[in-house]
Formats: structure tokens, C-alpha cells, sequence
């Protein structure tokens, strides 16, 4: 029998350490990074703004969420 998890489990991560993604910031972080989502899974975008949206370049992906740089 196979085991479906979240983000934090079994399933791939809808980004990739190096890649570059366009986003939409959502929200602002308690440290003040933008936070975008790409299919659920949270990215914290340094420097994003919300409502800015932004091409942004993955730094490193964890089990319940990425770091990014805006590249624009």
C-alpha cells in the first residue's frame, strides 16, 4: 500500500533549488521577506513586497518550504 503525504513527505517538491520561478507576493513574513506560494508550498522571497510579482531564483528548498532571491 502507498503513502501519500504532504510536502513534507513522499511527494516532489513543486520547485527546485537553482530554479527560476515567477511569483506573485502574498504576504509578508515576520522577518519581513515576501512570501509567495507556488501550488501550497511556501516560499520566503527576500526583499519581495506584497503585491509585487516578482522572477525569482530558489536558494534552497526544505520539507516545509523555500528560500528565494528576487532576480528582477
Amino acid at each position: 500500500m502507498s503513502e501519500k503525504r504532504s510536502f513534507g513527505g513522499f511527494r516532489p517538491k513543486p520547485v527546485e533549488k537553482d530554479k527560476e520561478y515567477t511569483v506573485k507576493i502574498e504576504e509578508t513574513s515576520r522577518r519581513g521577506d515576501g512570501i509567495a506560494k507556488i501550488q501550497g508550498f511556501v516560499i520566503f522571497v527576500k526583499g519581495g513586497e506584497v503585491g509585487q510579482e516578482c522572477k525569482i531564483k530558489i536558494l534552497q528548498v526544505g520539507n516545509r518550504f523555500a528560500t528565494a532571491e528576487r532576480i528582477e
